[in-house]
């Protein structure tokens, strides 16, 4: 779940909501000055599916100690200091699950789905909040999610050998900045982010120069990318949330009850060059 807080109360929108807003964001980055990694195909599945494995939960949301929703902030945008503020091991279970979701399907997705997972977990995480115990099984996860990641890319190209061209390191590299990229364009706007801050990773234009990519917020959920890699100059998006009224709950009977009854709404994300 991804938590924004108004005056009274709390807009909610589900990891898969938001993966598949960072889809409809990778489908129009495709453009000649700036083209989109390839294989297209197995990166745009990686993208939409990268937070499956956040489906169960998500139809049952939690609380946290403080009695607020249990979900992403903007607080953890461009930081990512903790661990969505649930438990550690169900967390890393929940980031398994991500990766072997779509394992048989198409391997070579849930590869770069699986990096992300070890980014999150490296890169954007601060493991000083954990107990020697649970660092121990944090070095044992990322081990295995490195390991598994070598066995998903043979897998891929022993099922589909048009793959082969892109079982190397810097196409494999490539395809994660991408899909880290319109991850972290999906957060920005899912939370309503209010500075212009940097999407994920440089992005190389047709000659190979690599650029960093801003989103600016213009108000009303309007942002200004620059360079402009998506192929029409003003795009409108739409992702599902609900509202629940109140900054806390009694209980978490109460916050799912009313979780449950709240309408589904729509919010329109403008982007513009």
């Amino acid at each position: 779940m991804i938590r924004i807080e108004s005056s009274d109360g709390w807009w909610l929108i589900k990891h898969q909501d938001h993966a598949r807003l960072a889809a409809a964001f990778a489908h129009h980055w495709s453009t000649d000055a700036f083209p989109a990694p390839e294989p297209r195909k197995q990166v745009l599945a990686a993208v939409t599916h990268h937070d499956d494995a956040w489906v169960a939960r998500d139809n049952e949301p939690e609380l946290t100690p403080e009695k607020k929703p249990s979900a992403f902030t903007k607080e953890l945008v461009g930081a990512y200091t903790a661990f969505e503020e649930i438990d550690f091991y169900s967390y890393l279970n929940v980031r398994k699950q991500a990766t072997e979701a779509h394992a048989e399907s198409n391997p070579f997705a849930a590869m770069l789905i699986s990096m992300h997972n070890e980014s999150l977990l490296t890169n954007g995480a601060d493991l000083t909040t954990l107990t020697d115990e649970q660092r121990d099984y944090h070095a044992q996860f990322i081990k295995g999610q490195q390991d598994r990641q070598k066995e998903l890319l043979k897998e891929a190209v022993e099922k589909d050998s048009s793959l082969s061209p892109y079982a190397n390191e810097e196409s494999c590299q490539r395809a994660f900045e991408f899909l880290q990229a319109c991850d972290s364009f999906s957060l920005i706007a899912c939370v309503g982010y209010s500075d212009t801050i940097a999407l994920q990773h440089q992005h190389p234009n047709s000659e190979g120069e690599r650029h960093t990519i801003t989103m600016e917020p213009l108000g009303d959920s309007k942002y200004r990318i620059a360079p402009f890699p998506l192929d029409k100059s003003e795009i409108t998006l739409k992702v599902p949330a609900k509202f629940v009224s109140g900054k806390h709950f009694e209980s978490l009977e109460d916050f799912r009850a009313a979780y449950a009854s709240s309408p589904v709404e729509q919010f329109n994300i403008t982007l513009v060059n």
